[in-house]
Parts: C-alpha cells; sequence; structure tokens
C-alpha cells in the first residue's frame, strides 16, 4: 500500500493531530509502558540538548526506553502542540517506507523545545509508530531570541531620549573601552559570525577577532575561480537569507562579500586585524586572560569568560608535502591557498600535486587562462561525482520547498546508522548517474573509489578523509587529455627544469601547485591556544564513540573553550546549538559534564 492510499484514511494533519495527543499524554504522564508502544522495534531517537544537553542518539526501543525512563523525570515534559511556524504535516516515502512527518513544539522546565518525527503509517486504521524522533532545545526560558515578535523596539532612537545617535553608540560598543566580552570567537569566518550572530540574539556580548584586513578575506583571497558545490537555498545565513535574485551557485567572492555585510546587519562586533597572542584560563574565576595583538595600539588584555575557536574544518595551515628533489626545481612551488589566478601562468607549463577539488579546480583554471602544458598528479583513488545531478542528490532535501530550518532539523536528526545506510543507497544512485564519466576516467587512468564502505563523498567530508572531487568540467578535459595525468607511484623525482617520472621522462614546469590540503582543526588550535589546551582537547572532527563530530559545538575537555565550525550547512545549525549551551553556562543551569 503506498501514501496515496493511506491518505484516503485520514488527511495527514488530523493523522498527526490524533497522533500527538497520544503521544502527549504518554510522555506527560511518564507511562513507560504507553511510550513504548508508540515506539517501532527499529526505531531512532536523536536528542540535540533538549532532553540531555548532549547530542545523542538512541537507537532501538528497549535503548530508547531506558534513555526516557532516565531523562524524563527530571524534565517535567508539558504543552505539546502542532508547531505552527514550520511546514505542516505530510505523507510521504522515504528509505522504502510510507512515513508521516511532522513537527511540533513542547516544553520542559529548561526551556521551549522542537520535536520532529517520522511515523511509519502503513496500514489505515492502524496507530502509526515512531520511526525517528527529533528532539531540539530551541531556547532557554526567558530567553527568546530577539526576532520577529521579540525584536527590539529601537526606541532610545525613535523617541531621541539620548544625545547619542545609533552609530556612535554602536562604535562605543565594538570599542569595549569599558567592559570585557562574556564571549571571544577566533575567527570572523561564517562559522564565528553566524555564532555571534546566535548569542547577539540571546543577550550574549560577543566579540569576534579576525587575523586578516576584512571579513571576508579568507574567501575573498582564495583562487580566483573557486565557486560553492552546493545549491544557494541550502546555504542561507541565520537571520538573513541570500536574495533570490541570487545565482544557484555562488562565487566565492559573492560570499565573501555576503560575509562583511551580514557582520554590518547583524550588529556584530568585530576587530579585524587582530590575533590572540597569548591565553590562560583561571579556574577559580571561570575566566580567560587573552592578549591581543591589534594594528596601531598595544597589547589589548580582555577577560571573557568563554572562547572559541571558530577557524575552520581544515584550519587554514596549508601541508607542504615532502617530495623528492623539489628544492632542486628551478620554477615556482605554491600551495593551493596561495594560488590566485591561472592568468598570471599564461604560456607556462603547470603541475597541480592532488586530485580533491581545489586540485582539479587550480588545474581547469590554469587550463581555461591559457598555461601552455597542465597536468595534473593523483597520489590516491578519488571519490568524483557530477556536479548535476549527483552532488545535487546529496542537497535535494533543501529544494524540497520547506524552510531552511525546518530541513536543518531534518538533517541534523540524522542518527548514524541510518546517515551510513542514507549515503550507502545516494552513493549508489549517484555511480549509475555517473557510469559513463568514471568509465572513461579509468581508461586514462584515473583511479576512483566510491569512499569507505561504499557511502560517497559525503561521509570522507564528515570523516575528515578528504579525497574527493565534484566536477565542475575538469573530468572532461583529463578523458580529453587536454590537461595531462600523472600518478605519483610512477614518479622518480622533481629536477631543475620538471618533473621526471620512473621511465624517465622529464615533463618540463614553470610552475608547481600542491593542493596537498591542510594541517587540521587541531593543529591550528595548538598554534592559538598553546600545546597544554590542544593536548587537553585531542582530536577534532570525524565521529566519536558517540558518533558525534569530535569536540565540535559541544563541550571540550578544557574549561571555557569550544570549537565552532563546518560547511555552512553545519555552521547554521549548530551555531544555535553553541549559543544555547553557553548561553545556559552563563546562566548557571548548564549541569555538569
Amino acid at each position: 500500500m503506498n501514501h496515496l492510499d493511506i491518505m484516503k484514511d485520514k488527511t495527514p494533519g488530523v493523522a498527526f493531530d490524533d497522533w500527538l495527543e497520544e503521544f502527549a499524554n504518554a510522555m506527560t504522564a511518564q507511562d513507560f509502558n504507553q511510550i513504548k508502544g508508540l515506539f517501532s522495534d527499529k526505531s531512532y531517537l536523536r536528542d540535540l540538548l533538549a532532553l540531555t544537553w548532549e547530542f545523542r542518539h538512541f537507537e532501538g526501543n528497549d535503548e530508547i526506553q531506558k534513555a526516557l525512563q532516565s531523562t524524563l523525570p527530571k524534565l517535567e515534559l508539558r504543552n505539546f502542540r502542532v508547531s505552527g511556524r514550520r511546514s505542516k504535516p505530510e505523507y510521504i516515502r522515504r528509505s522504502g517506507k510510507n512515513l508521516l512527518e511532522g513537527y511540533f513544539e513542547f516544553d520542559t522546565n529548561v526551556g521551549v523545545c522542537d520535536g520532529f518525527v517520522r511515523l511509519e503509517v502503513e496500514t489505515p486504521g492502524e496507530s502509526p509508530k515512531i520511526w525517528h524522533l527529533v528532539t531540539v532545545l530551541k531556547h532557554v526560558h526567558g530567553h527568546p531570541e530577539k526576532t520577529g515578535d521579540e525584536r527590539p523596539m529601537g526606541d532610545n532612537y525613535s523617541q531621541i531620549v539620548s544625545s547619542s545617535s545609533w552609530y556612535e553608540d554602536r562604535t562605543a560598543q565594538q570599542s569595549y573601552a569599558d567592559r570585557d566580552p562574556e564571549v571571544l570567537i577566533i575567527g570572523g569566518g561564517q562559522s564565528g559570525l553566524m555564532l555571534a550572530a546566535r548569542l547577539k540574539q540571546m543577550g550574549v556580548d560577543a566579540l569576534v577577532v579576525e587575523r586578516t584586513e576584512r571579513i571576508g578575506d579568507e574567501w575573498r583571497n582564495r583562487y580566483n575561480n573557486l565557486t560553492l558545490h552546493n545549491e544557494i537555498w541550502a546555504n542561507h545565513f541565520p537571520y538573513m537569507p541570500f536574495p533570490d535574485t541570487w545565482p544557484v551557485w555562488l562565487p566565492k567572492d559573492m560570499l565573501a562579500m555576503w560575509l562583511e555585510s551580514y557582520a554590518n546587519f547583524m550588529e556584530l562586533n568585530v576587530w579585524t586585524g587582530t590575533t590572540l597572542t597569548d591565553s590562560e584560563y583561571d579556574a577559580a574565576s571561570g575566566q580567560w586572560t587573552a592578549k591581543l595583538s591589534r594594528p596601531g595600539e598595544e597589547t589589548r588584555t580582555l577577560h571573557p569568560k568563554h572562547i572559541v575557536a571558530a577557524v575552520g574544518i581544515s584550519g587554514g595551515i596549508g601541508k607542504r608535502p615532502d617530495l623528492p628533489g623539489l628544492d632542486d626545481f628551478d620554477g615556482t612551488v605554491l600551495h593551493s591557498s596561495e594560488f590566485g589566478t591561472g592568468r598570471d601562468w599564461a604560456g607556462k607549463n603547470a603541475l597541480v600535486i592532488g586530485t580533491g577539488n581545489s586540485g582539479h579546480d587550480v588545474a581547469q583554471d590554469l587550463y581555461v587562462s591559457g598555461a601552455e602544458n597542465v597536468s595534473i598528479m593523483q597520489r590516491g583513488a578519488t571519490c568524483v561525482v557530477s556536479l548535476e545531478p549527483s552532488a545535487a542528490i546529496s542537497y535535494a532535501v533543501f529544494g524540497e520547498g520547506r524552510p531552511v530550518e525546518d530541513v536543518d532539523i531534518m538533517v541534523a536528526g540524522i542518527p548514524y546508522p541510518m546517515l551510513i545506510d542514507t549515503y550507502k543507497f545516494v552513493t549508489k544512485r549517484t555511480n549509475e548517474h555517473d557510469r559513463e564519466m568514471l568509465e572513461q576516467l579509468k581508461a586514462v587512468g584515473f583511479k576512483t573509489t566510491s569512499g569507505e564502505d561504499e557511502t560517497g563523498f559525503q561521509l570522507l567530508y564528515l570523516r575528515g578523509a578528504g579525497g574527493y572531487y565534484i566536477d565542475v568540467g575538469c573530468c572532461k578535459l583529463i578523458i580529453d587529455r587536454k590537461i595531462g595525468l600523472l600518478q605519483a607511484d610512477g614518479m622518480d623525482r622533481f629536477v631543475a627544469e620538471g618533473i621526471r617520472m620512473k621511465d624517465g621522462t622529464v615533463t618540463p614546469l614553470d610552475l608547481v601547485v600542491t593542493a596537498t590540503g591542510f594541517d587540521g582543526m587541531h593543529e591550528s588550535i595548538r598554534r592559538i591556544m598553546g600545546d597544554d589546551v590542544a593536548e587537553k582537547v585531542g582530536p577534532i572532527w570525524g565521529f566519536d564513540e558517540n558518533k558525534n563530530m569530535r569536540n565540535m559545538w559541544q563541550r571540550t575537555n578544557q574549561e571555557g573553550f569550544w570549537i565552532m565550525g563546518g560547511a555552512i550547512i553545519e555552521a547554521r545549525f549548530y551555531s544555535r546549538m553553541l549559543a544555547l549551551q553557553i548561553k545556559a553556562s552563563l546562566l548557571g543551569i548548564l549541569p555538569d559534564a
């Protein structure tokens, strides 16, 4: 039976109302026998701060019941209601199941929470069973985000109750001449700015420090033709979605411009050209001593209660491979982070080492900009997918017409086993779409992979493994041999005039670009915060024992220190999760870890 037959029995709205009433009664009464009957045997619960103050997932009815029995008595769940501000309930088919999906809200003794549920509705007339339940803390009681009906009135300026203007007050606020920030955010990219915006709307005083001269320079200064590889509707910022007139595929300079504008329009306190030179945490006072170097002034010392490192997943420190003979090469060697535009190398011979996104993009830019000869060197098998339709499949849920905030809950709520199954299914589909391209790549000697356990490029990203390329045209150039292909295991060494292979052939070169990745966030933390903090925090990114991103968006082993990062999608959702934890800590209601 399909979902169209099920709809003849009850409309989605009526079916969801009936289920929610039954669910609310059971949860409010803490009737665990009744609660157990509402879940299917193979069900999932993903909690994001609402029930546990952690990011947790529970699998199977027995494990879920055990978790609920330990948490519900402490929380006083009440006031369950259908969410009036989110997408309406609907019947849908996902993962081979007929489902009813819907959003609801509820209250605990801590705050207001969002819920999202997927109900199995296989047989008309029977009560649906919970297959997948997500619970998310929305805001702490008494401290909602200052948006919509909660927005400030602006009476100080509209009614001229002060001689100072809004601009004068903003300038004073950003100076921190008379106070310390409660939170110091290191890094003014999308992650740092989104977190600062969330904190501001929660009434937390946060200062963002960015080492470059302008907000957006981390994107502005990257290679000339860089463009985001997922559609614009997946990349909206909190409180300020992109204009409907903007292109689907966003160029990096437009994003850089947006970041700078976002900081201004969201009234964020930002110091550019500023670096943290020293920091020390005092457990007795619960605050940091942070020394900052700023242009044109002596070292500035601040005492925030929290420091957040928002320095990006890669960390920004380029890896320099130790390649035999590279010091003997007479040409120019650049890391991909230093590469600007292929126009600088028109008529020259170039080699790009590395076959991830950056390596392919740089090689393609060199080719279309008129380089005489361009080759790319592969060091290991690469997961390759077409931009359209394959890569777009992974982000298709953002194009289904639901508000991006609704999709964020759905995506963030996917438990690890479901994530693995989902990306195995997606990767099987993308390999079918891309079969001809992949076979043609193999025919010219390019090594491909579907990633660990056949889960494709998304799991390579989440596991921090790298080694994938979303094709925007370079594959065809390699297949047509317009861009040459070298394999690292066939290399002998670099020589003064270029690179010599084991068969004795020498390829003359003027330029070598090492698109060989970055040292990662842990090394950035070591550089910024010192060895003691880096060792105390430990590894960052990739999945931990609870199948969450290690040390991301949650408490670390260093008190008062947090890590913010991820692509725009992760940063948009988890900026709220991290801001809520910091707010709760400042209020004194965040439980001990």
